[in-house]
């Protein structure tokens, strides 16, 4: 039995919330990111901006010069995420094996759910019409023999489309499409094939798999039954991240020590409430500096395992007191990763205090569940009243 795997993608997601949950920004340009008179990047464009050339990780000054009649939307992580649970949560109806790529995107194996769904484009398409009939919210979807042709089959017909190849028929399917629709070419790599006369998947197809090789090695290899649309990997349902983190842009490039550090603790509290979601706890912690010349740079902690907010914040702070500060900050970012899942590993033998933290941690997720982000914080995180003196 061929396998039958659907990739579904979320169109325009985080935007297309926003005019679903705002009725004035239907059929308006909506772009989701910083505030476009900072220097932050564009999250998510709606199809009406993107019609502007507004796209993804653009700069937000960029977008606002591009569409200045745009809606610009501050990004509510909390609320796509509660969306992507719930976008999970009907994908998990139709497979066990459901593996999600990231908050708006995940493959699904349909082999042998006949019975259930019927064929597997019907199951395709009932998986749509699941998610617009809960969420409100269309989906792309591609459905193929492997998760490669699916991915690249999903990406074709947005927003709301539907794009099938049938066993035997990838090659024929991949031939038309231009050559950066492979994975691993990226900007420079599509440089080189082009070089070499590559600019479609049918040119590629056309080279023999010895001259890839010898050209790019392995990754020639790889470029080669790709091309032809080989992937045998199957659909994992869950896989840990690789790593957790946040970053701020400052508007203005910062030298006050004060506020880097109150950034880098707001990040370091968004990340380990990502990482309690998920029941995991962090050994390695990362600062992220860059400075006014955009020079950045890393450095690394590895410790215990933690999810707990102010033990990051002062793993990264340590590293930021090590570092010197010969230019103002653009950017300041804490990221976390080699994880372990919660309880396991070290953290049922942390002192008394560590372990009142941890569970005074769970009661703040708690409250904030109930009544909203922001509803309890870090004292320090909390505004100055410059005109008072503290009591």
């Amino acid at each position: 039995m061929a396998r039958a795997i659907v990739h579904v993608d979320m169109d325009a997601f985080y935007a297309s919330i926003e005019q679903r949950d705002r009725p004035e920004l239907r059929g308006r340009p909506v772009v989701v990111g910083a505030d476009p008179r900072g220097r932050g990047v564009v999250s998510a464009a709606s199809y009406e901006a993107r019609v502007y050339g507004v796209r993804s990780a653009m700069p937000i000054g960029r977008a606002a010069r591009l569409c200045p009649h745009a809606a610009f939307v501050r990004v509510d992580m909390d609320k796509y995420q509660r969306v992507s649970r719930q976008v999970m949560a009907i994908l998990d109806r139709f497979s066990p094996l459901v593996e999600p790529l990231s908050v708006d995107e995940a493959f699904v194996d349909v082999t042998g759910t006949h019975s259930l769904f019927g064929p597997p484009r019907e199951a395709a398409r009932l998986i749509k019409r699941r998610i617009i009939e809960e969420t409100g919210l269309t989906a792309s979807a591609g459905l193929a023999a492997n998760k490669f042709v699916a991915k690249v089959a999903s990406d074709l017909e947005k927003p709301d489309g539907l794009v099938v190849v049938e066993p035997g028929q990838e090659a024929t399917f991949l031939a038309r499409l231009s050559v950066d629709r492979i994975w691993g070419v990226g900007r420079v790599m599509a440089k080189e094939l082009a070089a070499l006369g590559i600019t479609t998947v049918a040119h590629l197809q056309a080279v023999p798999l010895a001259i890839l090789a010898r050209r790019f090695g392995v990754h020639g290899e790889a470029l080669h039954h790709l091309a032809f649309g080989r992937d045998e990997r199957p659909v994992e349902p869950w896989t840990a991240p690789k790593s957790m983190g946040a970053e701020t842009t400052f508007g203005v490039d910062s030298t006050d020590g004060r506020r880097i550090r109150a950034a880098l603790r707001a990040q370091a509290e968004r990340v380990a409430r990502s990482l309690r979601d998920d029941d995991l706890a962090a050994t390695c912690v990362t600062l992220k500096l860059r400075f006014a010349d955009f020079r950045t740079l890393t450095r690394r902690h590895t410790g215990e395992p933690t999810q707990d907010g102010l033990e990051i914040y002062r793993r990264a702070e340590r590293l930021l007191a090590r570092e010197p500060l010969p230019q103002a900050v653009r950017l300041i970012g804490v990221s976390t990763s080699s994880f372990v899942r919660a309880g396991r590993g070290q953290l049922q033998l942390l002192d008394p205090v560590a372990l009142r933290r941890e569970r005074l941690s769970r009661a703040v997720d708690a409250i904030s569940d109930r009544y909203g982000d922001g509803a309890i914080v870090p004292a320090t995180l909390l505004p100055r009243d410059r005109g008072r003196r503290p009591d």
